[in-house]
């Protein structure tokens, strides 16, 4: 294996979840040759991709599809604030995670709903009142240690929360 390949294995293994404009950053590649080696290490089967409609996130091989969700939330600043917000106290209430992360209420709602749709967070009614909960706690705390600071402190820019919110 290159030198190039196992530099990009290296920032993918301790980045999963990556997207390619941040690897291109961290490596120092141009888009073409970017494309090319990760297109060599997914076709070995050393990177997984996963595709999305606006981007592909780069991750091991052994992150499982579960853990892939987990991470995506994760580096993602108002999901990570929800599901820290939860993990430091379940059983929240709309307004009380309105408050925890000082977002607008449909930015809340607009990442709430992914979180409840990738089946991370559930609600329940309680007393007539919806309350959210965690749904895969120690999946979350293990990834949070295991891929500190990378999937806490460099998350993707904050233009997905401000795209996502028209």
């Amino acid at each position: 294996m290159t030198d190039r390949n196992i530099q990009l294995q290296k920032i993918i293994d301790q980045n999963p979840g990556i997207q390619f404009r941040e690897i291109m950053r961290s490596s120092g590649l141009k888009n073409g040759v970017l494309s090319h080696y990760l297109g060599k290490l997914e076709k070995h089967g050393i990177i997984k991709v996963v595709r999305g409609p606006r981007q592909s996130r780069f991750y091991p091989p052994r992150i499982t599809e579960d853990e892939s969700k987990i991470i995506k939330a994760l580096r993602r600043q108002t999901q990570r604030d929800l599901l820290l917000a939860l993990m430091k106290q379940d059983g929240l209430e709309f307004n009380e995670l309105v408050n925890e992360v000082g977002k607008s209420p449909s930015t809340v709602s607009l990442y709430l709903s992914q979180l409840v749709q990738d089946e991370l967070v559930e609600i329940k009614l309680e007393n007539t009142r919806k309350r959210y909960y965690i749904k895969s706690r120690m999946v979350i705390d293990q990834l949070i240690e295991d891929y500190r600071p990378g999937l806490l402190e460099k998350p993707t820019s904050g233009f997905e929360d401000i795209f996502n919110s028209f």
